[in-house]
């Protein structure tokens, strides 16, 4: 038979179904991103103001993390998916009614961002547990690199689309952006194979919400794993500055930006996979170290460059390496944790990664408007780079991770006390 050949989990219907749903609301979130990104920076000029939109849309991350987690394990999880998709496509086409009055007014962003930040949190833990519930446990690694490939697709063609789409008209962006959000959510909508989680009898209330938070308390490896990310990206990340860099440091305008924005993914891509193709083998603790270092190697060399290429070349290796660092931890968290304490579990570990990303944005602006964008971003690659170094010190037993295979829930015991 010729042709190409489907990896092995895209053969299961409804993930399927949910790897396209990824995507579809991936490509829309980054065109947004772009749109916003340039029209902010456009009101003041300020990186300042970059910040407080990443700090915008994290707020409702912490706040709503815990409910939203105890949602996710209590009911369908495609319902709830669905429900958040379609409330952000709401806040896109309000993003769109700003742009047609002017969007000369940064109030309206930062409620909008906050808007999404908090759409975004209510399906947050459904969409991450969704992948381990309903895939086999023998296709997992692969649906998880997948899913990660349908994330940074989404990535590499978004920004470019929106940045082009810019260039013609913002409206243009935001229309899109809005109607393939509708899609997403009703790929999403379709799955059948979710099914609302049981609970265990007796358990209270408050301890059946703080589950998560119990479970990662009670297991190293998923403490040092996410918590690395979290403290990595916080002072190493650069992708809020992007539209600072694109238009005062290597003088190009939003389908430059968009580009720069892509890079990341595609680094991102060709790793993802790589890894779908030939998952990690051994020592996969020492593995995660290593990444993390490299890509906080590869935050200083964009730093320091002033041409465009060896910028966009210093985003495409930092995207490789972290989409490695990005694989291990979910699969860390995936193998290690119950299905029925998937949502809380990844409610909490939403906060990470939000934290590390919004909370991230905002540390990026500060930082800049004190330091200047160049000392900011090369300052926090190297604070990276002594992260990985120090991290083991803290976390033994992540180091000593071997097979990403053998990474199992903890005892039945520990699981009732924790939910």
């Amino acid at each position: 038979m010729s042709g190409v050949r489907l990896p092995p989990a895209l053969h299961h219907r409804d993930f399927r179904r949910l790897w396209s749903s990824i995507l579809f609301s991936g490509v829309a979130t980054q065109m947004v991103s772009v749109a916003v990104g340039w029209q902010v920076y456009s009101i003041h000029h300020s990186a300042f103001d970059l910040g407080l939109i990443g700090l915008a849309e994290f707020l409702p991350v912490p706040l709503l993390a815990l409910p939203t987690g105890q949602l996710a394990d209590r009911f369908r999880r495609t319902r709830i998916v669905a429900a958040s998709t379609l409330a952000e496509a709401g806040v896109v086409v309000l993003l769109l009614v700003v742009t047609l009055n002017g969007a000369h007014q940064l109030w309206q962003f930062l409620v909008l961002a906050a808007a999404t930040g908090a759409a975004a949190q209510l399906g947050t833990p459904a969409v991450r547990s969704l992948t381990p519930e309903i895939v086999p446990t023998e296709l997992l690694t692969g649906a998880l690199a997948l899913r990660s490939i349908a994330g940074q697709a989404a990535t590499i063609g978004g920004p470019a689309v929106g940045g082009l789409l810019f260039a013609i008209s913002p409206e243009a962006v935001y229309a899109l952006g809005a109607a393939l959000l509708a899609l997403a959510a009703l790929y999403v909508g379709l799955m059948q194979s979710s099914e609302p989680i049981e609970q265990a009898a007796g358990t209270p209330a408050l301890r059946n919400l703080l589950g998560g938070i119990a479970f990662i308390r009670r297991t190293p490896e998923l403490l040092g794993a996410i918590s690395l990310d979290l403290f990595a990206v916080l002072f190493g990340g650069a992708v809020a500055l992007l539209p600072l860099f694109a238009k005062s440091i290597l003088h190009t305008g939003p389908f430059g930006l968009g580009i720069l924005r892509s890079s990341i993914a595609v680094g991102a891509l060709v790793a993802g996979i790589r890894l779908a193709r030939k998952p990690l083998g051994r020592h996969a603790g020492r593995t995660l170290l290593l990444v993390v270092a490299a890509y906080g190697a590869s935050i200083v060399v964009f730093g320091l460059s002033r041409w465009f290429v060896v910028s966009a070349l210093a985003l495409a290796a930092g995207g490789f390496v972290d989409m490695i660092s990005m694989n291990i931890r979910s699969m860390i968290v995936a193998l290690a944790t119950p299905n029925r304490l998937r949502g809380r579990v990844n409610a909490v570990e939403g906060v990470f990664i939000g934290a590390s990303n919004e909370l991230g944005a905002f540390e990026s602006g500060v930082a800049a408007s004190l330091l200047g964008a160049v000392p900011a971003v090369v300052a926090g690659g190297v604070v990276t780079v002594l992260l990985a170094v120090i991290w083991p010190r803290f976390f033994p037993a992540l180091t000593k991770i071997d097979r990403l295979e053998d990474v199992a829930p903890a005892p039945e015991p520990l699981i009732a006390n924790a939910g």
